[in-house]
């Protein structure tokens, strides 16, 4: 091993070694979490952009009957979920890395976590009302 591997295994406790987990305990996760949803929106975009390039000539009222069908509706909520979820994660990432000041880093944090939420449940509810 070279210094640099065993300067920070004597920072982690034996535990975190052993699971690979760092101070936090929660990057493991976090990064996992990333792959699976980044590994679920690859069918559902490609299933949005073939859906969207099939609309493209279509009136307003066959949009919505599209979006009224149960099967596009519940895969559109997935897509959206998950995108909003992907995002605020990777969001996260990129806060916790390049924020220093730790009082912008939770307000950064806070707020995009609140206009992921807000985004999501009002991209949800755009779907459910039409599809309902």
């Amino acid at each position: 091993m070279n210094t640099e591997t065993d300067s920070a295994l004597r920072l982690q406790s034996p535990l975190g070694r052993v699971r690979g987990m760092g101070s936090a305990r929660a990057g493991t996760h976090h990064w996992w979490m990333q792959r699976v949803t980044s590994i679920g929106l690859l069918p559902l975009t490609l299933w949005f952009a073939l859906s969207a390039v099939s609309l493209a000539g279509a009136s307003y009222a066959e949009a919505l009957a599209w979006i009224g069908s149960p099967f596009n509706a519940v895969l559109l909520i997935a897509t959206l979920l998950l995108s909003f979820h992907h995002t605020n994660a990777g969001l996260q990432v990129v806060i916790e890395d390049y924020v220093h000041v730790p009082g912008a880093r939770i307000a950064a944090l806070l707020a995009v976590k609140a206009v992921c939420g807000l985004l999501a449940i009002a991209s949800v509810l755009a779907v459910l009302r039409i599809a309902v």
